[in-house]
């Protein structure tokens, strides 16, 4: 698709004014603003200023290549009061025979005049681009966040999720957008025995020996499996609800991100001869390090982020998939008994299933079968265009 020409607009709100991001200035007024926002917001995580830059840079980030993207700053005189981005996916609208667009990164202070402002923007640019339909908050992949928290604000967030104040999702709900889907969150109780009936599947592959389960001991023995568990996501992730497959230099980029925050006690693999044939990997809660580092790795941001593990009792979730050709074999038992015995024998007392489909109803099952008590709600939204 060729970019159209986007010009902005004035709007009825006589201080406001939305400009596109073009320049390293203005392009560091929208990622520090969320800085400005949530200064008072306890819950906020902070995001790391190095990732951020990396990640609207166009250069480093390979999804640009592959969507059409508008980046907004709203300013009341000359003091940025909000901001948003566009996407256009054109590989996923080509793949599903859509129109669609989405906005995400959208925060603003508590003025309903801003967020319209900024959503009527997208939605105008996605119009000149010919989309009939734009849902949000969404990221390029669902790596990034997505989906507003709207239950569960007392509850500690995730790493890669909104942490929004209340007052969003209203202001995008009085802007004319409508439930999408919902995103839910359980929160399992570590202190709880295990189900019995977790035992004997695990015990039961481990007598038929179909499946080696090898323990990694050291960071630098993950590097090489990074890329075939992400590549295993793109087969197990197929046709869940807004996952594009990666491509390989966005695994590369993701693997990039996580690694320094992997801990090998708590990536658990299984193989079938030399076939991965399954994978779950999680990490303590990184919050306590974020929040103290304030967006910075230097000069003590890392001592933080080193020592957080230490400083929480919850472990997070993040990835977990099976092989297509091994599905129903309990490896899906294998996988969460192994890393909650891990986070458990490190001293952690609850976990976080991290998002979970509302409609995905196997995998919310076996949160419910250990126990997890649905703990957060986080939404997308959706608005048809003229």
């Amino acid at each position: 698709m060729v970019n159209k020409p986007y010009m902005t607009n004035e709007t009825t709100h006589p201080d406001l004014r939305i400009r596109p991001v073009h320049t390293k200035r203005e392009l560091r007024a929208f990622i520090m603003l969320p800085f400005k926002i949530h200064k008072m917001h306890e819950r906020w995580v902070p995001p790391l200023l190095v990732e951020e830059w990396s990640y609207f840079d166009r250069k480093k980030n390979p999804a640009f290549q592959k969507n059409d993207t508008l980046l907004l700053l709203a300013y009341e005189g000359n003091r940025p009061v909000g901001r948003i981005m566009g996407i256009i996916n054109r590989q996923r609208n080509e793949r599903l025979g859509e129109k669609n667009a989405c906005f995400g990164y959208l925060e603003c202070y508590d003025d309903q005049a801003i967020a319209d402002a900024l959503l009527k923007h997208v939605e105008d640019w996605a119009s000149v681009h010919g989309m009939k339909k734009v849902t949000g908050p969404m990221g390029f992949s669902d790596q990034d966040p997505e989906g507003f928290i709207i239950e569960g604000f007392d509850f500690e967030p995730t790493l890669a999720t909104y942490y929004n104040f209340e007052y969003l999702p209203g202001f995008v709900e009085s802007s004319g957008y409508v439930k999408e889907i919902d995103y839910v969150v359980y929160q399992v109780d570590l202190t709880n025995p295990v189900p019995e009936a977790y035992k004997r599947i695990v015990q039961r592959l481990y007598d038929r020996k179909q499946f080696d389960f090898p323990d990694f001991k050291k960071k630098k023995e993950l590097k090489p499996w990074l890329k075939p568990v992400l590549q295993l996501m793109n087969e197990s992730f197929a046709g869940l609800y807004g996952y594009d497959p990666l491509t390989d230099d966005e695994i590369i980029a993701i693997g990039r991100k996580f690694l320094p925050v992997i801990d090998p006690r708590f990536v658990k693999v299984a193989f079938h001869g030399q076939t991965l044939a399954a994978f779950i990997l999680g990490v303590p809660n990184l919050n306590y390090g974020f929040r103290k580092a304030r967006g910075k790795l230097f000069p003590f941001g890392l001592f933080y982020l080193l020592r957080a593990p230490k400083k929480t009792k919850q472990f997070d979730l993040l990835l977990a998939g099976v092989h297509s050709g091994f599905r129903g074999s309990g490896l899906d038992a294998y996988g969460m008994l192994s890393i909650i015995e891990e986070a458990k024998k490190a001293g952690y007392t609850v976990m976080d299933s991290h998002h979970e489909l509302e409609n995905n109803l196997l995998v919310r099952s076996v949160m419910e079968r250990l126990g997890g008590k649905l703990c957060k709600r986080f939404r997308i939204y959706r608005k048809q265009l003229m």
